[in-house]
């Protein structure tokens, strides 16, 4: 039988620090979870087509356009018509939503930059970079 203890108490802290970081922003009040992982998937690779966006956030298409109609209310994204067929568009960041990306991984690495400086020795500095290479392993496990 597995000893589940070390994955349980890894998943429960990274979700601890994970809530933690999402109570760190301050520029962009009112969206989801998925809502800001579908403006930081942009950043990254925009533009992009809304079955694109909603398949990286493991969404329905019909729920990807609900927040592609809030993203753009909100003057975070830009949709544009494509060239080849008039009935697709592309969505990507408007320079507000490029600021606000920025802002908030500014925000975030804010805290835990100091987070990092005023709990941890430099021992566990080192130890906890160690960590981050091993957590990239397991985040690329399929």
């Amino acid at each position: 039988m597995k000893d589940t203890h070390l994955a349980s108490s890894l998943r429960n802290v990274t979700s601890k620090l994970f809530k933690r970081l999402r109570q760190q922003i301050n520029t962009i009040d009112n969206l989801s979870i998925t809502e800001i992982s579908t403006l930081s998937n942009l950043y990254n690779h925009q533009p992009l087509f809304p079955s694109q966006m909603a398949e990286m956030v493991k969404i329905k298409a019909q729920s990807m356009s609900q927040i592609i109609n809030k993203l753009e209310e909100a003057n975070l994204i830009l949709k544009t018509p494509s060239e080849t067929d008039k009935r697709k568009v592309s969505v990507s960041l408007s320079g507000f939503g490029k600021e606000m990306v920025d802002k908030t991984r500014f925000e975030r690495d804010e805290w835990l930059n100091e987070a990092i400086e005023h709990h941890l020795s430099v021992a566990d500095k080192k130890l906890l970079q160690e960590a981050v290479a091993l957590m990239e392993k397991l985040a690329e496990y399929k």
